[in-house]
């Protein structure tokens, strides 16, 4: 291939990495926020994504996310990618751009799966998956980053600004969530029983994956290793460093201490809210963005008890709030600074408020609507919703026939210890080697 910028290719090549690691990452996160008994079923969820979108997108999605053709949804002239090989656009071949898309397009799926835990069939979320990726995710990518009417939407000389998918991903994911969990209905015990999460090890270290893996979603969007790929990873870094501490901020006033689970949820919150405005922000104006959302989503995530919708996992709360607060206050916060337009704080007009704020309402109506009405059709013919008996056995050992943790093994060898006379002059060391 001529015409290749290497620089520029290596640096795309390690951001599909990057993005790529972000949904195993956002398995562990969410397999921690589970119950011990659903932690697999969790996490094939995510991974299951992984396998059945990275076809799909070859085959279909990207050509429906980015083939010119209406308004509405890209056409079939890139099936199969197969002519797009030898191609190079900007410095990149073509085939990079469909590969680090593709890694989009998965955690996006995957991201709804937090919000159905513990009561959605294997097989149903299986069906759901490819249905949703083709009818909401690729129209919608293709409104915002294709030739569709975000895209092209102006007031007042303003375009709608969504740098790496505050839309496309997260309102996209977290209307997508909210549409399932009245589908699906509330868990089984559901406000009246303690649902805290199993392992939050686990909940760390995905969110330490996903942070990590966050500067190539960004940064990488730049499609180069220039100033605006360094502005995006300096932005991304300062906003979620600021949210986290707004989140342990309102947990330390609502409850009197802050948590290592309020952390890790305050770190997504500035990340999802960072995302579409990453290269329109000054360093200054991403810690206030940070601030802002991870106290209003610390907030947002108790409104499921309020009205009575069952986020086991806090995608509405986090990822559709977030992307909202992150996409409106480019209207507020963007500076010319940066390199694009000026928000109202920066002697902007209400144009680019406007614009994202329709931006925003198109992308939340569509994929509330559509979800229900795939997901309800999908009820209807297999049933989404596990029967009671499997949700209270747990779909680990009920689904898959498997368990996170060999309980039973743990207890007949501590019998077996216990029962166990103990060597003479061993005792001291057996006391202190015991908790």
């Amino acid at each position: 291939m001529e015409g290749i910028d290497s620089g520029t290719t290596a640096w795309l090549l390690i951001s599909s990495a990057l993005v790529m690691l972000m949904t195993p990452g956002l398995a562990f996160f969410y397999g921690g926020m589970s119950r011990a008994k659903s932690v697999l079923n969790m996490m094939l969820m995510s991974f299951a994504s992984i396998a059945v979108v990275s076809v799909l997108w070859v085959l279909i999605g990207y050509s429906l996310a980015y083939d010119t053709a209406g308004p509405f949804v890209g056409g079939f002239g890139y099936l199969g990618v197969t002519g797009l090989i030898s191609d190079v656009d900007g410095g990149i071949p073509v085939l990079l751009d469909v590969a680090f898309q593709m890694m989009f397009a998965v955690i996006t799926v995957a991201l709804i799966s937090g919000a159905i835990a513990d009561r959605a069939k294997f097989g149903a979320w299986l069906l759901f998956v490819p249905v949703w990726s083709v009818l909401v995710y690729s129209p919608v990518a293709y409104w915002v980053w294709g030739d569709g009417w975000i895209g092209g939407l102006e007031i007042g000389g303003y375009n709608v600004v969504d740098f790496a998918g505050g839309t496309a991903v997260h309102i996209n994911a977290g209307a997508a969530a909210l549409a399932l969990t009245f589908v699906l209905g509330r868990r089984k015990g559901f406000g009246s029983e303690s649902m805290r999460p199993h392992n939050l090890p686990f909940v760390l270290l995905g969110a330490a994956l996903l942070w990590f893996g966050w500067f190539g979603f960004n940064a990488g969007s730049a499609y180069a290793a220039d100033g605006v790929a360094a502005l995006a990873l300096i932005n991304t870094q300062v906003a979620t460093a600021a949210a986290t501490g707004a989140w342990m901020l309102v947990e330390r006033i609502r409850y009197g201490k802050a948590t290592a689970l309020g952390f890790a949820s305050g770190a997504v919150a500035g990340l999802v809210a960072i995302t579409p405005a990453a290269a329109d922000l000054t360093p200054l104006g991403s810690i206030a963005l940070g601030l802002v959302s991870g106290g209003v989503c610390a907030y947002a995530i108790s409104w499921k008890y309020k009205f009575k919708y069952d986020d086991a996992l806090d995608v509405v709360g986090i990822h559709m709030v977030g992307g909202i607060i992150g996409s409106l206050l480019i209207g507020l916060l963007a500076a010319s600074s940066a390199g694009g337009s000026a928000g109202l704080l920066y002697g902007g007009s209400f144009g680019l408020l406007a614009v994202q704020a329709i931006g925003v309402v198109g992308v939340l109506v569509y994929s509330f609507v559509v979800t229900f009405v795939i997901a309800k059709i999908i009820d209807l013919v297999m049933g989404f919703r596990i029967p009671e008996h499997v949700e209270t056995n747990g779909l680990d050992a009920e689904l898959h026939s498997e368990t996170a943790y060999a309980f039973d093994e743990l207890d007949e060898l501590e019998g077996a210890e216990s029962s166990s006379p103990t060597p003479p002059g061993e005792e001291v060391v057996s006391q202190q080697a015991r908790p």
